[in-house]
């Protein structure tokens, strides 16, 4: 066994791609090591085509804006997560003037992020939602629009086709973004190998043991020919996305006990018929339907991938008991403990409204799921359209005070005491919130670290320790100069 690594990163994808780049810009003479138990990067959630959501800045997410019981509308969660994407965009600005990545154009560009909905009370909750949000510092260039005319000149095909008498409503951001995080993840993991990091791929981690000397033993076995191997580590990461609970439940430590998760699957329509794509650049997202989890609300999105534009429509919900697209069918009934199985039937009892959401989506026809669709696009042509499998979503269940299993939709860092390993749980947001996360990440397993590393930290993200939100000319500011660096439009 080889001297130990600093750094172990289990799995490629955006959250161990991210916290790499951060952790060698902060300490440089660090070794960094990568297992990725697949034949290359991104292939599971960070791939453009199984991510759900590609830019999550609640400019268009109606599900962070809840309507209150008097009516009004809650803004809190939706300007915490436009937040947290202005901390990513302005740490991949810091990359792109240092060199660190290439030509913001391959892996982000300008997409609008419209609201849409239809039906009386709808149009009110969103013209509420908009005269909240509308003078924020991080929401101002929102525009509102009851008048069909408008609304079609922002996206032809939303229109066309509906009847005259149906109340509709939009709002458009013209600066949201599209981001392809399987792009982003390749450039991020290229620099780490170039300036020293390793990555192996084909490796599966097998088992995580604290060592008597206070390191970690990496157990790995190589896909191909099936050759065990032994690694130790000073601290580990676990950013294996679904296969993350699993491995953190072998590492013993006693803070992943009552946690579980709940696989849920997904399947979108897609096109690429250049007549089709032409006539929508936005995406486009309305409200979701009674008892569909926060990740089933339903959009239509352009989706920019090797410079091409295409349009997905969806997620159609429905269950698997994989955590990994790529996983074993065996994956949910692996994770059950002693301590996180009442828990779980808890989740279960307390959600039945969600049960049967999902199990009326597993069982959908095509004409049903293109019927979904046509809501959005009523004009649309089931021939342009074809259906791909996205990738899974491993939601958090765990104990809230009272002790009670709950069902988060959210993310959930897991760290040690001593800080020596940490994994992430969890789906939504997700990527478009990476480099906030594993500040967040780094803060709770590096804490002796961090007066040091505050000159740094500031350099990178100037609003570290800040939130944009307190001052709206620091806002202005921050937006335009990383608009300028990501070459994007305000």
């Amino acid at each position: 066994m080889n001297n130990p690594i600093d750094v172990a990163l289990i799995g490629g994808g955006i959250m161990s791609a991210t916290l790499g780049a951060l952790l060698k810009q902060l300490e440089p003479s660090w070794n960094i090591q990568i297992f990725e138990r697949l034949g290359g990067a991104a292939r599971e959630s960070s791939n453009p085509w199984n991510n759900a959501g590609t830019g999550h800045a609640a400019l268009c997410e109606l599900n962070y804006t809840p309507q209150k019981p008097d009516g009004s509308v809650e803004i809190t969660k939706a300007v915490d997560i436009n937040e947290q994407f202005q901390v990513s965009r302005q740490f991949w600005s810091y990359l792109v003037n240092e060199g660190m990545l290439p030509d913001p154009s391959s892996f982000i560009n300008n997409v609008p992020h419209m609201s849409f909905v239809w039906g009386e009370s709808n149009v009110e909750y969103l013209r509420k939602r908009w005269e909240a949000l509308k003078d924020h510092p991080l929401f101002q260039g929102m525009e509102y629009s009851e008048d069909a005319r408008v609304i079609r000149s922002w996206t032809p095909l939303l229109v066309p086709g509906r009847l005259k008498s149906q109340p509709i409503a939009a709002t458009r951001m013209t600066s949201g973004t599209d981001v392809d995080f399987g792009a982003l993840t390749q450039h991020l993991l290229d620099y780490l190998t170039e300036n020293g990091a390793t990555m192996v791929t084909e490796h599966k981690v097998t088992g995580l043991k604290k060592t008597r000397d206070g390191l970690w033993q990496i157990s790995t076995r190589h896909e191909v020919g099936m050759t065990p191997s032994q690694h130790k580590a000073r601290f580990v990461f676990v950013g294996a996305g679904g296969g993350a609970l699993n491995l953190l439940q072998k590492s013993g430590i006693p803070e992943i006990k009552g946690f579980a998760g709940f696989p849920i699957s997904g399947q979108f329509l897609r096109t690429d018929e250049p007549a089709v794509v032409a006539k929508h650049h936005a995406k486009v997202y309305g409200k979701a339907a009674v008892g569909a989890p926060p990740m089933s609300v339903p959009h239509l999105d352009t989706r920019i991938v090797d410079g091409k534009p295409s349009l997905m429509f969806g997620p159609y919900a429905g269950f698997s008991p994989k955590f990994q697209k790529t996983g074993s069918y065996l994956d949910l009934f692996a994770s059950i403990r002693l301590h996180n199985l009442i828990p779980m039937i808890q989740v279960g009892l307390s959600n039945l409204d969600l049960v049967k959401y999902l199990i009326g989506e597993v069982f959908a026809s095509p004409s049903k799921k293109f019927k979904a669709l046509k809501e959005f696009v009523p004009n649309g042509n089931p021939k342009d359209w074809y259906q791909i499998t996205a990738g899974q979503r491993v939601q958090v269940i765990k104990k809230d005070a009272a002790g009670k299993g709950v069902l988060q939709f959210g993310t959930e860092i897991v760290s040690a005491a001593d800080g020596s390993i940490a994994g992430l749980l969890g789906a939504s947001p997700g990527a478009s919130t990476a480099v906030p996360i594993m500040f967040e990440l780094i803060e709770k397993c590096f804490p002796e670290r961090m007066i040091d590393w505050q000159p740094k930290l500031k350099a990178m993200v100037p609003s570290y320790g800040k939130r944009l939100s307190d001052n709206k000319t620091v806002a202005s500011r921050t937006l335009k100069s990383t608009a300028k660096v990501l070459e994007l439009q305000l």
